[in-house]
């Protein structure tokens, strides 16, 4: 019975991260023990600009400019999680460095970040690959939860729980054997 029950919490965000008509993924929190490893993994520290593709309530550049000084900007589109992101920057006293767009993923500008979270799902991972390598400098750190990027394998896979967290590095051998559409 304990397998079991194992077995089914551990598929339920996978199962809840169905992407939707809209093309955008439905909003599964990362736990708070998981932001902060992705946090550290990709040591973010002042002077980063953190920004998190599909931040819901804000949590991970709100944790950034917390913890590790870091400024932010999440990206989604749903307004209602804009809303609850900025009033958990302004709950959290960090309004000042972090700013939130709703917008899509895809047509955000995103070259001044010098480290980028993601929570999304492997296509979509795989669809936002190309973006990543044109837009991003060399030296940038992109992070996941949970999903990889398939053939561009990790820096660095941590687990936490039964949560993995990858690290890539953008290098110039990435942009061009990655970078195409």
């Amino acid at each position: 019975m304990q397998v079991l029950c194992a077995l089914v919490l551990a598929s339920a965000p996978l199962a809840s991260q169905q992407e939707n008509g809209n093309g955008d993924v439905p909003y599964v929190p990362t736990p708070p023990e998981v932001v902060e490893t992705m946090l550290k993994l990709g040591d973010v520290k002042k002077g980063d600009v953190v920004y998190d593709l599909g931040c819901g309530d804000g949590r991970i550049v709100i944790m950034a400019a917390q913890k590790f000084d870091a400024r932010g900007t999440g990206v989604d589109l749903n307004p209602e999680r804009i809303k609850e992101a900025e009033e958990n920057a302004r709950k959290a006293g960090v309004s000042d460095r972090v700013r939130f767009i709703e917008k899509n993923l895809f047509d955000v500008d995103i070259h001044d970040a010098t480290v980028v979270t993601l929570y999304l799902l492997p296509d979509v991972n795989l669809k936002l690959r190309p973006k990543l390598l044109r837009e991003l400098k060399v030296g940038t750190r992109i992070l996941s939860h949970q999903f990889d990027m398939v053939d561009w394998k990790p820096d660095k896979k941590v687990e936490v729980s039964w949560r993995s967290v990858y690290l890539w590095t953008v290098t110039e051998k990435a942009k061009e054997q990655f970078g195409r559409n």
